[in-house]
């Protein structure tokens, strides 16, 4: 499959930046496919990366011949962030323009890197969503196998995934030394799968995976710098009643959560509603960054009231935005409870349940019932905030 046949909706800045995004996203085809006259340095090409290693200058002096405002591509520059330095120096000296493609920022964090201090700006890049994929977009294909351009190219999405997570533990965690006890994080993953949706709670992880509280965090930090799984906070609020103040943790894609967990087949009821929750967290995060349809993404769940939550809370100005994601076809009174009492938080403009269904309602109170495509097509459109 040609995944030429999924344009992404990213649009590059005029500047350096970095572009960071999980293995198999898909970041150096896009970068290919739209700086074709650029200069590419591939740091997985191991004589090239030997050679960086031990005489950085080097880099440099090939670079030295470029015309001021060319564009250079260097992939993988986790690998080598004392790159930096030298790229620092050509952006300065040279004018030149740098697209530095990660999949991980732990390693240009722990080395004391400043991500050359404003001189390049801080892009992500996630799996496809429904408006790349176009008419080959089906919700029950994306749930199973993921939206990764990587797997789903392939043509065995179930091998392509299990190669997946033992690619992700040999080349991002051992080959670049992020923990110390590879075999304690290969028995956290699993565990971590299955709060996929969920509020963390760090000390059962802990107690499951055999390790200590505190190495349980750090693995969770090493989820999020490989960019695999993230952390989203409770929203807090002077309300009558008191937040919960632990995050939920979701993983950025069905098809990786899964393999994680080595579940292949078709999809179990009992799954659905995580994964079809954590993939509309996704679309949230996808077009938060790519669109600015927001400022901040939080949930809301009061801590006295444990059956009543609502699963996003977008924040934008003075507004919020309430979304609840529920794989249903058809809308309980219990699935609406946690819109209901959210409008008691102020300036609460929309409230949104979407669902597996395909028809589109209105509550009495103003609660709007939306299918999947309705929501999707409401993000490419830019038509979310009333």
């Amino acid at each position: 499959m040609d995944l030429r046949l999924y344009p992404r909706i990213y649009r590059p800045p005029t500047q350096s930046f970095f572009l960071f995004g999980p293995r198999g996203v898909g970041k150096s085809t896009w970068a290919k496919g739209l700086f074709t006259d650029a200069r590419r340095i591939d740091l997985l090409d191991e004589s090239l990366y030997q050679s960086y290693l031990t005489t950085p200058e080097i880099f440099s002096s090939e670079l030295r011949p470029l015309r001021p405002r060319s564009w250079v591509i260097v992939d993988e520059i986790q690998r080598l962030p004392l790159l930096l330095n030298e790229v620092h120096r050509l952006i300065e000296e040279r004018r030149l323009r740098f697209v530095l493609l990660g999949s991980s920022a732990r390693k240009l964090k722990t080395s004391g890197t400043n991500l050359l201090a404003g001189r390049a700006l801080k892009r992500n890049m996630y799996p496809l969503v429904p408006e790349e994929i176009g008419d080959d977009f089906a919700i029950e294909k994306t749930l199973q196998w993921g939206g990764l351009a990587l797997i789903i190219k392939s043509p065995s999405p179930r091998e392509a995934l299990r190669a997946y997570v033992e690619l992700y533990l040999k080349e991002e965690i051992k080959a670049e030394a992020l923990v110390r006890n590879l075999s304690g994080f290969a028995r956290f993953l699993p565990i971590a799968a299955l709060f996929h949706g969920q509020v963390i709670n760090v000390s059962g992880l802990a107690r499951d995976a055999g390790v200590a509280r505190t190495t349980v965090t750090g693995y969770l930090d090493i989820l999020e710098d490989t960019l695999l799984a993230y952390r989203l906070s409770a929203f807090e609020a002077r309300l009558r009643v008191r937040e919960r103040k632990h995050p939920k943790l979701y993983w950025i894609d069905p098809g990786i959560v899964r393999a994680i967990k080595k579940q292949y087949g078709p999809i179990a009821m009992e799954e659905r509603g995580a994964l079809f929750e954590g993939w509309v967290a996704m679309l949230l995060r996808t077009y938060g960054e790519v669109r600015e349809i927001f400022d901040e993404l939080y949930y809301w769940a009061p801590a006295e009231a444990h059956r009543t939550e609502v699963d996003f809370l977008l924040h934008r100005g003075r507004e919020f935005l309430a979304i609840e994601a529920k794989w249903n076809s058809r809308v309980s009174s219990q699935a609406l409870l946690g819109l209901k009492a959210i409008s008691e938080l102020g300036n609460v403009v929309r409230r949104v349940l979407v669902y597996s269904g395909r028809r589109e309602m209105k509550t009495a109170d103003g609660i709007e019932i939306w299918p999947i495509d309705k929501f999707h097509g409401a993000l490419s459109q830019g038509k979310l905030w009333p």
